[in-house]
């Protein structure tokens, strides 16, 4: 078990990427995390750790098609907006992009479930803690459209 930080002690970085794939309705799609995973049971936005040596796109690319069975191009990608918090022994920053053209259908690979909802009835979902601060910003693209 990892023991908290002390003053001036720096946790190691942990960079993971996340997509906001929303459909021409506007609906954005959610995963629940399955049984035996950290969080398991609640909702979040498909993706995942960047490995060491690649970039957050080409990691994002790679997590959507391992987890969705999925294919989208880098340029595909638009960074929205990110997450920074504190876990046990390191720190988790999450970058949120949003995509909205992919090649074939989502699948529940990686997930007990998929579901599409409307930015505003996500806040009725369990999510991480994390993927919370996401909500707002994509009520706000929704707003654009």
């Amino acid at each position: 078990m990892s023991k908290p930080l002390g003053a001036g002690e720096t946790a190691p970085l942990m960079p993971v990427v996340a997509a906001a794939l929303i459909d021409r309705d506007g609906r954005v799609l959610v995963q629940l995390r399955p049984p035996g995973k950290a969080m398991a049971g609640l909702w979040e936005f498909p993706g995942g750790k960047v490995e060491p040596g690649e970039t957050p796109e080409a990691a994002l690319v790679r997590e959507l098609e391992e987890e969705l069975g999925i294919v989208v191009a880098q340029d595909a990608l638009a960074p929205l907006t990110f997450a920074s918090a504190a876990l046990p022994g390191r720190h988790l920053l999450l970058l949120l992009y949003v995509c909205r053209v992919w090649g074939g259908v989502p699948q529940a690979l990686d997930a007990t479930a998929l579901a599409w909802h409307a930015p505003a009835a996500l806040r009725d979902l369990a999510m991480p803690p994390a993927d919370l601060p996401f909500i707002a910003a994509l009520e706000d693209i929704g707003d654009d459209r």
